[in-house]
């Protein structure tokens, strides 16, 4: 599998859900998360997926999603 099917593979699953080769091809990639709030208890599932937070704010608006809903963070090794 290649990083950019890895890439869209990921969208819409769990950081969690991921397989290792998945994991090792996107490590370093930047990932959205829906931020939780108290009134809304969010799924943790992966929203957008870039090489930068640019990238992710990106594509969250082309998905017509509001970018200052989501966290953002760089996925690490599987281990």
């Amino acid at each position: 599998m290649t990083a950019a099917k890895a890439k869209d593979a990921s969208i819409g699953r769990a950081p969690e859900q991921l397989t290792l080769d998945e994991r090792h091809k996107l490590t370093g990639q930047y990932i959205a998360l829906e931020i939780y709030t108290p009134a809304d208890l969010p799924l943790r599932r992966i929203e957008a997926i870039g090489d930068s937070i640019g990238d992710c704010v990106r594509m969250l608006k082309s998905r017509g999603l509001d970018p200052a809903r989501f966290e953002f963070s760089r996925l690490g090794p599987p281990y």
